[in-house]
């Protein structure tokens, strides 16, 4: 096992969740792209729905979503895109929707923690009224776009909280941040897509673990395919598609060990419970 592998072992082993750990999807709609702008070697007919799905991580210290999905202001948001850029869509219902729903109690949200700040992630922020955390660099990012505005519609006024990618070397990735401080919730950068895009890993329990990718890769075509977006989309998309590369093979090594989630394939989140109503009144606040 070369050195890579010896540590990334023994991260794996040394992750600890305390009792109470669980997490829950919150699809909010899709939109339709076709594979052949998805990953190379796809097919203008095989019609892709791009998941907008955010997660949330229950833990006894505090909650978390990772993204916020489609907002109630979706479709606002999506004629502020270049027209290139719009797609056919379906909306759901938001995350703060699913939210009340449950019955859940939204002050146990700490913050919403962004994969990236593109719109498809951050809309859901137009009706959460919780902390959003994000990197320094992602906010330089999100400044200079002109073609996504929306980050800056919905981030307007918000409660913004950057966190440094100071802690060791995880998993295989340079940095880390850990957010409890127990291996539960671990943030790696992956600054390929945009600038201050990140992975998040998350430990529910030593034998059920997700890696939420973002926009690393958009299907897990570009995981267990080992395909790349098409190089147009490359150009487009991508700041720099040779980190996307360095960081879709660390992540490949990962999918031995846990579930990877790229953010807008429905099958990633195959197994992952919904919030659904009565959940909000049973879920587990207990410690170790």
């Amino acid at each position: 096992m070369t050195n890579s592998g010896v540590d990334r072992a023994r991260a794996l082993a040394a992750a600890g969740p305390p009792r109470g750990v669980r997490i829950f999807q919150l699809p909010t709609g899709t939109y339709e792209t076709p594979a052949a702008l998805a990953f190379q070697g796809g097919s203008f007919r095989d019609r892709r729905q791009f998941a907008a799905t955010a997660v949330l991580v229950q833990h006894p210290a505090g909650d978390v979503l990772i993204d916020a999905g489609f907002g109630a202001q979706a479709e606002e948001h999506i004629r502020m895109l270049p027209a290139f850029r719009r797609s056919p869509h379906s909306l759901g219902p938001t995350v703060s929707e699913q939210l009340d729903a449950a019955g859940y109690d939204r002050a146990r949200v700490i913050g919403v923690i962004l994969t990236h700040s593109h719109w498809d992630h951050v809309s859901g922020l137009d009706s959460l009224d919780v902390p959003v955390l994000v990197t320094e660099e992602e906010l330089r990012y999100a400044d200079r776009q002109r073609g996504d505005r929306v980050f800056r519609r919905v981030a307007a006024g918000g409660r913004l909280r950057t966190y440094d990618l100071d802690g060791p070397a995880h998993l295989g990735f340079p940095a880390s941040h850990d957010l409890h401080g127990d291996g539960s919730v671990v943030i790696l950068p992956a600054p390929g897509h945009t600038t201050g895009s990140v992975v998040i890993v998350v430990t529910v329990r030593p034998d059920e673990r997700y890696a939420f990718i973002g926009d690393l890769a958009w299907q897990l075509d570009g995981i267990t395919r080992g395909v790349r977006r098409p190089l147009l989309m490359r150009l487009l998309a991508d700041s720099d598609p040779a980190q996307i590369r360095r960081d879709l093979a660390r992540v490949t090594a990962l999918s031995r060990h846990m579930r990877i989630v790229p953010a807008h394939d429905a099958r990633g989140y195959d197994g992952i419970p919904l919030l659904v109503p009565g959940h909000g009144t049973d879920l587990d606040t207990s410690g170790t």
